[in-house]
């Protein structure tokens, strides 16, 4: 079986620039992968092209054994991408764009049906579920998006700064929630600059820095190769001295 996320010398060059330089990675299936790095190291650009929204310069890219470019449909069959500040259709209700969201990945209307009442539930959204999307705070939509993702169900989240906007409930919530999911066999990908959350929350850590992986492991591997008192904090700044 394909490992859910593959990269095999992947780069992505802007003119000069080398935002991802040689990134080599494998992520199996039923892993939470935590992909860190300061801004600017290259973790939206993997990202994007783990998407299918950029095209690799050179190398190897596949997602659950797809190339996100060439098998761009069964790719997006089978991933989820949540970025940090998700477009939402405005002139959408809550309840609509959930119900978009099922139809467009043409999931019956009795299941986009019973999946709405328990995800608001889940998500503290049922009062608003008549509320026009425009209306909703920065929290409100992240917790739409969350919910209308879940509806999916796929087999790899990627997801790009999960806990900006939420309350520490929320944020809980939203760590359960992809925790399950994992231990049902699906895979996270997810960056974040929160370190102490992740510390304790992903499987296994990589640390990204001018386009290079500099760390891969799990938290009790990068404790051997960096001292067993250290915590993520003290290894990331360590690796990452002076960003760009």
């Amino acid at each position: 079986m394909h490992p859910a996320i593959e990269l095999d010398d992947a780069r992505k060059t802007f003119g000069t620039l080398r935002a991802v330089d040689g990134l080599t990675l494998r992520v199996p299936r039923g892993e939470l992968f935590g992909f860190l790095g300061p801004n600017g190291a290259g973790k939206t650009t993997t990202i994007k092209m783990l998407c299918g929204l950029l095209r690799p310069t050179a190398g190897r890219v596949r997602v659950a054994g797809f190339d996100p470019i060439a098998e761009g449909a069964e790719a997006r069959k089978r991933i989820a991408y949540i970025p940090d500040s998700p477009f939402l259709y405005e002139r959408l209700t809550a309840a609509e764009f959930f119900e978009f969201v099922g139809r467009l990945h043409g999931i019956p209307s009795r299941r986009i049906a019973e999946e709405r009442e328990r995800q608001f539930a889940l998500f503290d959204l049922a009062d608003a579920a008549d509320t026009l999307v425009r209306e909703f705070s920065h929290g409100m939509r992240q917790r739409l998006i969350y919910a209308a993702t879940f509806l999916r169900d796929p087999e790899v989240y990627v997801v790009d700064e999960p806990f900006i906007g939420l309350d520490p409930r929320a944020i809980r919530l939203i760590q359960n929630l992809l925790r399950e999911r994992v231990n049902a066999g699906a895979t996270v990908f997810l960056t974040t600059h929160i370190l102490a959350l992740i510390e304790d929350f992903a499987d296994r850590i990589g640390i990204l820095q001018r386009g290079r992986l500099v760390a891969c492991g799990t938290m009790a591997e990068l404790r051997v190769h960096y001292g067993a008192d250290r915590r993520l904090e003290d290894v990331f700044f360590d690796l990452t001295e002076g960003g760009w």
